[in-house]
């Protein structure tokens, strides 16, 4: 699935256009420099692709859900 990842201030946010819905990244479980499990505010968990540093935000990532908090 396709979803932009941003940063506003401190807080990441997640837009999932599919749903046109923006969710607030609530904790990361970094499995290398940047990237890994996001779990968003509506329980949502998501798999971003590793990568070795931050990208420049906004952008836009095919990510994995691992669950929908159900």
């Amino acid at each position: 699935m396709k979803c932009t990842l941003n940063k506003k201030g401190d807080v990441y946010t997640v837009y999932v256009p599919k749903k046109d819905m923006e969710l607030e990244v609530v904790s990361v479980e970094k499995t290398n420099d940047w990237g890994g499990i996001f779990t968003m505010s509506n329980g949502w968990v998501l798999d971003f692709s590793e990568l070795e540093a931050e990208p420049s935000l906004p952008q836009t990532f095919n990510i994995t859900i691992v669950s929908k908090g159900e």
